[in-house]
C-alpha cells in the first residue's frame, strides 16, 4: 500500500518528536512513537517515489529481531500490535489501520548516543572503497588481497559519529572512545559483535549472509540499550549465500541495487534527487518483501 495524503503531515494530536529520512517519531512522554514510512533514501536524499509497503517491512523486521535479541540486550521495544498502540494515545487519538497498521512501534524514551555501532563480516560498501586505499577500515588492518564480497578474517568493529544533517563519518577506535567514555565504548563495541554473531548464525540457516548491519543504542538511566531499528534492509547488507558459494556476485536483500542505479544514472548527488523508474521500485519492493519472507517464515 503506498503512503495516503494522510500519512505523510502528522498525526494531529501527537506531538511530532522527529522526522527523519524515513520515521517519524511522537513524543508520549515516557515514550516514543515510530512511524515507518515507505520513504527510501540514498546517499543522504530522500528519494522522491516511495517504495510500496516498505515500512511495514522494516517494522515487521525490527520488531522480530528486538524480540529475539532481547536477552542479549536489552532494548527500547514495546509493542507493534496497533490496538496496544491506540491504547496509549493521548487525547482520544486512534490510528487507522488502513494506514498505520503493521507500521507503527512503541518504544521505551531513552538518551540516544550519538555514535553508529557498525560491524562487518565481508567487504563491501565503504567499507571495500576504504580497504582499496589504506589496506585497512577505521583504523582496522586487514590482510592484503582481498576482493570485493570477501568474507574478513573476523568480524569487525568500525564505529561512525552520527549526524542528523549530513552524512555519518567512519571514526577510528581512538575517536569512538573520545566521544562516548572508555568503558561505554568497550561495552557498544562488545555488545554489537555479540549481536552480530547471533543475527549472521540465524541468518546463514536461512541461506543468508549478513554482510554488514548498524547497530544504534541509547540509555536509560545509565543502562545501555538497543534502539532505532535493528537489521533491516535499510540498516545492513544481506547477501545471498548461494550466490557468493558460487562464485557469482552476490544477490543483495537491501537497498545497495538503488545505490547502484543511482551512481550509473548520473546523478552528481546534489539536489533534487533524481525520480525513480517504476521498475527500480518494483525490484527494491520485490526485495524486501523476499527479506522479510526468509527471515520470518
Amino acid at each position: 500500500m503506498t503512503e495516503t495524503p494522510t500519512f505523510q503531515p502528522g498525526i494531529p494530536g501527537l506531538t511530532l518528536f522527529r522526522r527523519g529520512k524515513v520515521r517519524d517519531v511522537y513524543d508520549l512522554e515516557d515514550k516514543l512513537l515510530l512511524v515507518a514510512s515507505d520513504r527510501v533514501s540514498a546517499f543522504d536524499f530522500v528519494m522522491p517515489e516511495p517504495v510500496p509497503g516498505k515500512g511495514r517491512v522494516l517494522t515487521r523486521l525490527s520488531s522480530f529481531w528486538f524480540r529475539k535479541t532481547a536477552a542479549l540486550v536489552p532494548n527500547h521495544f514495546l509493542a507493534d500490535d496497533l490496538k496496544d498502540v491506540n491504547a496509549v494515545l493521548p487525547g482520544g487519538v486512534k490510528l487507522s489501520p488502513d494506514v498505520y497498521g503493521g507500521r507503527v512501534m512503541l518504544a521505551r524514551k531513552a538518551r540516544r548516543l550519538d555514535v553508529e555501532c557498525v560491524v562487518r563480516g565481508y567487504l563491501a560498501g565503504s567499507g571495500w572503497k576504504e580497504y582499496e586505499e589504506t589496506g585497512g577500515v577505521c583504523g582496522e588492518a586487514l590482510p592484503a588481497g582481498l576482493k570485493p564480497f570477501s568474507r574478513l578474517p573476523r568480524p569487525i568493529f568500525t564505529p561512525a559519529a552520527k549526524s542528523d544533517t549530513g552524512h555519518d563519518r567512519n571514526i577510528d577506535r581512538t575517536e569512538f572512545s573520545r566521544l562516548i567514555g572508555p568503558a561505554r565504548a568497550r561495552e557498544l563495541e562488545e555488545t554489537s559483535l555479540r549481536l552480530y554473531s547471533s543475527a549472521a548464525s540465524f541468518l546463514e540457516s536461512k541461506g543468508l549472509l549478513l554482510a554488514d548491519t548498524k547497530f544504534e543504542f541509547g540509555l536509560i538511566e545509565d543502562r545501555v540499550i538497543a534502539i532505532d531499528e535493528m537489521l533491516t534492509p535499510d540498516s545492513s547488507r544481506i547477501w545471498s549465500a548461494a550466490d557468493l558459494k558460487s562464485g557469482r556476485a552476490p544477490a543483495a536483500y537491501d537497498k545497495q541495487m538503488l545505490r547502484d542505479y543511482l551512481e550509473s544514472s548520473g546523478w552528481n548527488k546534489t539536489p533534487p534527487a533524481p525520480h525513480l523508474p517504476p521498475n527500480v521500485v518494483e525490484t527494491l519492493r520485490a526485495r524486501y518483501e523476499a527479506l522479510a519472507k526468509a527471515v520470518l517464515s
